[in-house]
C-alpha cells in the first residue's frame, strides 16, 4: 500500500526533517554529476556506500560509511529516492514535533545506525554495497505506530478491480498501513537469506524498524505527543450522557457535567 498523506497537523515546521530530505535529495544529484563526469557509479557507490565486509576488516577507514550511506541512493533510477521522501515526508514530520527537533535528528541517526548493524550481522561478508535512508525511515515508520497508531492514513487502493467500488483512494490507521510494510519486509528478507545478489538490504529495515520501537520510548520521555490544542480535532468528543427517562415532565434538568 502507497500511503499518499496523513491528517495530522504539527506545532511548528519540521525543519529537521526538511533538512534530512533535502540532504538525500542533494546526495542523490551529486552522484548523478560524478557519474555524468565520468566516475564509474561501481566505484562511487564502494567509496560512499556501506561495505560490511570493508567495515569489519578496515573499521578506521570506513566507519563514516555508515553515516554518508544514509544520505545516497541508487543513482541509477529516481524510484528509491522518491519512495523513501515520500515516507519521510509523510510520517517524518509528526515524529520529529512529538520528540522534538534535536531528539528527532538524534534517533534518526540512532536508527539508521541500528538498520546497518542489522544488515551486517546478518551477512558480515558482504562486498555489496548498501545506500539509502530505508533504513532509518524505518525507525521513523516504528516510532509513528506507536505514537499514533489510529491517525487516518489514505493510501492508493492497490487492487484496480476495487477502484470502482471504493474509489481511488483508501483511509487506512496507520497501525495497519506501518504493520503491512513491516510483514512485507520481513518475508523478503527471510526469503533472501543466504542470497549474495544484489537487492534491497530487507534487514536493514527491520533493524530500523525494530530499533525504533524501543528508541522513540526513551526519546519520548518528559513528552507528549498530543499536547498540542489542534489535536483535539482527531479525538473523539464526549458523549452527552442519556437523559433519565423517570424525570417527571417539566421537571428541570441538572446540568450534565460537559455543559452541554
Amino acid at each position: 500500500m502507497l500511503p499518499v498523506r496523513d491528517q495530522l497537523p504539527t506545532r511548528k515546521a519540521p525543519i529537521v526533517n526538511y533538512l534530512l530530505i533535502a540532504a538525500n535529495v542533494l546526495g542523490f544529484f551529486w552522484m548523478r554529476s560524478m557519474i555524468a563526469a565520468g566516475f564509474p557509479p561501481d566505484r562511487l557507490l564502494s567509496l560512499w556506500g556501506l561495505v560490511p565486509a570493508h567495515l569489519l576488516t578496515e573499521p578506521t577507514d570506513t566507519w563514516w560509511t555508515v553515516f554518508s550511506s544514509m544520505f545516497m541512493h541508487d543513482p541509477t533510477g529516481w524510484a528509491h529516492l522518491g519512495g523513501n521522501m515520500l515516507f519521510l515526508w509523510i510520517f517524518g514530520d509528526n515524529v520529529e514535533d512529538a520528540l522534538g527537533s534535536l531528539r528527532y535528528a538524534a534517533f534518526y541517526v540512532l536508527s539508521g545506525i541500528a538498520a546497518a548493524g542489522a544488515q551486517i550481522l546478518i551477512d558480515p561478508g558482504s562486498m555489496i554495497p548498501m545506500v539509502g535512508a530505508s533504513g532509518a525511515i524505518s525507525g521513523v515508520l516504528a516510532a509513528y505506530a506507536s505514537l499514533y497508531p489510529r491517525s487516518p492514513i489514505t493510501v492508493l487502493n492497490p487492487i484496480f478491480l476495487l477502484w470502482f467500488i471504493f474509489g481511488l483512494f483508501l483511509e487506512l490507521p496507520a497501525w495497519l498501513v506501518i504493520l503491512e510494510y513491516f510483514v512485507v519486509n520481513l518475508l523478503n528478507g527471510l526469503g533472501s537469506i543466504g542470497m549474495r545478489s544484489g537487492g534491497v538490504a530487507f534487514f536493514a529495515h527491520l533493524g530500523g524498524f525494530v530499533a525504533g520501537l524501543f528508541l522513540v520510548r526513551l526519546f519520548m520521555v518528559g513528552r507528549s505527543p498530543r499536547e498540542h490544542e489542534r489535536w483535539q480535532h482527531f479525538r473523539a468528543a464526549p458523549r452527552r450522557p442519556a437523559a433519565r427517562r423517570d424525570a417527571p415532565w417539566g421537571a428541570p434538568r441538572r446540568r450534565d457535567p460537559w455543559g452541554w
